[in-house]
C-alpha cells in the first residue's frame, strides 16, 4: 500500500470512492488522527489516481464516459475470493468439515483431533501426539483448527478469519497468509495440547494470530495500509481474558480453548513484530 493524500475528516469522499472503483483503481481509505488517508494498491496506477483526484478537486465528472455492462452476479461475487484465495479456501474447508460432521458425527472428530481417539471396553481412549506423528498422521498438528462445535462457534471464527485474513492477503499476498495460518494453527494447537487437553477445535487461535499481526503492522508500519479499529482490539482481547475467568463458566462459556487463543496471539505478535520491522526499514 502506498500513501497518496491526506484529506480532512469532514471531506465527502463518496463520489471519489465510487469513481476509483469504476476506474478499477485498487485503493483503501483509513481514518487517522489527522484525517482521512487515501492509499493506493498498485503503484502503476499512481498517475491515473492523481488525475482522478485533480478532477474530483475541481468538481468535474469522474465516472468513465462509457461504462461497461456490469459483470454477471456470480462473477462479481467471486472477486473477493480471487483476491484472498487462502482465506476463502480455509473458510470453505471449515464449512465443509462442519457439514460432514453433521452427517458422520464423531468419526470426523476422531479423524481430525490432535491425537487418535477410539472406544476401548466401552470407554473413550486417547492416543498421544507422538504416536500419531510416528504413524505419519502429521495432519493432526493442524486439523483441529478446522473443527467447530456449533453454529455460533463457526460463524464468529469465520467472520474474523475473513476480516483479518483478506486484509493480509490483499496487502501482502497469499504466501504471507498461508504462513500465518500454518504457524498459528499449529502453534495454537500445541499450546492447547500442552495443557493436557485433547478434545478441542476451532480457528480462533488463527484469528487471534491475525488480530495480533494486523494490529502490530498498523501500529509499527502505518504506511503498510493495515487497519484495525482500536475498539475491536479491545473487545477481542477483553473477550479472551473474560473466557479465562470463572465468570465465563457461570454464563455458559466455560469450555473455551484459552491456551489456543493465547498461543495464536503470541505467534501473531511475533510475526507482526518481525514483518512490521522489515516494512519500517524498507520505508
Amino acid at each position: 500500500m502506498y500513501r497518496v493524500i491526506l484529506l480532512p475528516h469532514d471531506a465527502d469522499t463518496r463520489d471519489l470512492r465510487r469513481a476509483l472503483w469504476a476506474h478499477r483503481i485498487g485503493h483503501r481509505f483509513t481514518e487517522e488522527t489527522e484525517g482521512q488517508v487515501l492509499w493506493l494498491v498498485d503503484p502503476a496506477q499512481h498517475e491515473a489516481m492523481l488525475r482522478l483526484l485533480e478532477r474530483w478537486q475541481r468538481g468535474e465528472s469522474l465516472m468513465p464516459e462509457r461504462r461497461r455492462t456490469a459483470p454477471a452476479g456470480g462473477k462479481s461475487l467471486m472477486v473477493p475470493f480471487r483476491q484472498a484465495p487462502v482465506a476463502a479456501a480455509t473458510l470453505a474447508l471449515c464449512l465443509l468439515v462442519f457439514a460432514v460432521m453433521g452427517v458422520l458425527g464423531d468419526r470426523v472428530i476422531a479423524a481430525l483431533a490432535i491425537v487418535p481417539l477410539g472406544v476401548v471396553n466401552g470407554g473413550l481412549a486417547f492416543g498421544t501426539l507422538g504416536e500419531a506423528l510416528a504413524a505419519g498422521q502429521v495432519w493432526r498438528l493442524l486439523s483441529p483448527a478446522f473443527l467447530h462445535f456449533g453454529w455460533m462457534h463457526l460463524i464468529f471464527n469465520m467472520l474474523w478469519l475473513w476480516y483479518f485474513g483478506r486484509q493480509v492477503e490483499v496487502l501482502q499476498g497469499s504466501g504471507r497468509m498461508l504462513t500465518i495460518l500454518l504457524t498459528a494453527g499449529i502453534g495454537a494447537n500445541l499450546a492447547q495440547y500442552a495443557t493436557g487437553t485433547v478434545l478441542f477445535g476451532g480457528m480462533s487461535g488463527v484469528d487471534f494470530a491475525l488480530l495480533g499481526y494486523v494490529w502490530l503492522m498498523s501500529r509499527r508500519a502505518p504506511r503498510s495500509g493495515f487497519f484495525v479499529p482500536q475498539m475491536l482490539v479491545v473487545f477481542m482481547l477483553g473477550w479472551m481474558l473474560f473466557t479465562m475467568t470463572d465468570m465465563a463458566a457461570v454464563v455458559g462459556f466455560g469450555n473455551v480453548a484459552n491456551e489456543a487463543h493465547l498461543g495464536g496471539l503470541v505467534v501473531g505478535l511475533v510475526l507482526g513484530w518481525y514483518h512490521s520491522g522489515r516494512a519500517r526499514r524498507h520505508h
